[in-house]
């Protein structure tokens, strides 16, 4: 049986200057991600929409919750398989495409994890668990674009 998991989150707008949305140029696109017993998180769009640079965007934080669901489901697969993971890297990187109105899609997302394993004798079996913690990854199956994944596999002191 399915079980069902609902989360809740609260996005609060903070850059009304004085004047509201009275023009395009008259407010910021700041704004708080608050949820219950976490940190909140600043956000803004992307510079190149008018947002602060400084401040998460959706997108990165799009193309992070793919990473991030990865590596989890990636480290709990290589702890079932008595693959011992000393250290997990991921430098991302998605592709988003804006359309000539404004709108836009993410066309792809590419992990690039670096694993730090023990043993070379798992390096094989190491490798192949990406396809199976993609396969399990919440985000990545609720997206309608292609996220694909280019590991690589280090071993500790080599």
């Amino acid at each position: 049986m399915a079980k069902e998991h609902q989360y809740k989150t609260a996005v609060t707008w903070t850059g009304n200057k004085g004047s509201g949305t009275m023009d395009y140029r008259s407010y910021d696109r700041s704004y708080v991600i608050s949820i219950d017993h976490k940190a909140e998180i600043s956000g803004s769009s992307d510079s190149a929409f008018l947002g602060d640079k400084t401040k998460h965007n959706p997108e990165d934080l799009l193309v992070s919750s793919l990473s991030s669901c990865h590596m989890l489901w990636y480290l709990h697969l290589c702890s079932q398989n008595d693959i011992i993971v000393m250290d997990y890297k991921d430098n991302a990187v998605g592709t988003m495409i804006e359309n000539a109105d404004g709108s836009g899609h993410f066309s792809e997302v590419t992990l690039y994890p670096i694993v730090t394993i023990t043993r070379a004798v798992d390096q094989d079996k190491a490798n192949a668990l990406h396809e199976q913690a993609h396969k399990m990854c919440f985000i990545a199956n609720s997206c309608n674009f292609p996220v694909k994944c280019q590991p690589s596999c280090v071993i500790e002191g080599n």
